[in-house]
């Protein structure tokens, strides 16, 4: 397997990842699909901070971190996100590429990587466990998806 910085060709496989969890899943309560375009300017925007996983030139996944709020007191703070193709999931693919993103993090000044994680997305809240995330708030019923109200939960690292 190949972590790297995503490219303008990963843009159509980054889509159908994340699209796919926008329809289907917990993990995220937005239900606006990601367009090509603005992916293509996202990938560019961010860089490094943007990676994908890779296998056989098949893209396996992606994380891209992006500062947490506004304003220069939150520079060294950022939100990131992972997402996987499900035929990756079980494999080490998240680890293998959540411990990449940390170093290309680290690597940039970052303290501190927050993630947003939906309160019914179980195994989303222990892979990040295991990755050494610290919960830190649980927001209930603050997201919205499927007809119902869903908690997130805050989960923190320190870099």
């Amino acid at each position: 397997m190949i972590l790297r910085t995503a490219q303008s060709g990963d843009v159509a496989a980054v889509a159908a990842i994340w699209n796919r969890e926008i329809r289907d899943g917990v993990s995220t309560f937005t239900t606006a699909e990601k367009s090509e375009a603005a992916l293509v300017a996202e990938i560019a925007a961010r860089g490094d901070a943007f990676m994908v996983a890779e296998e056989a030139d098949e893209v396996l996944g992606f994380a891209t971190f992006f500062q947490f709020r506004g304003g220069p007191g939150y520079a060294q703070t950022m939100e990131y996100t992972i997402h996987l193709d499900p035929s990756a999931r079980g494999r080490g693919v998240g680890r293998q590429l959540l411990a990449a993103l940390e170093d290309r993090a680290r690597g940039a000044g970052v303290h501190v990587l927050v993630a947003g994680i939906s309160g019914e997305n179980t195994a989303g809240l222990g892979f990040h466990e295991k990755m050494g995330f610290s919960q830190v708030a649980r927001m209930p019923e603050v997201g919205r998806k499927f007809g119902r109200w869903m908690d997130l939960v805050l989960m923190q690292k320190m870099l």
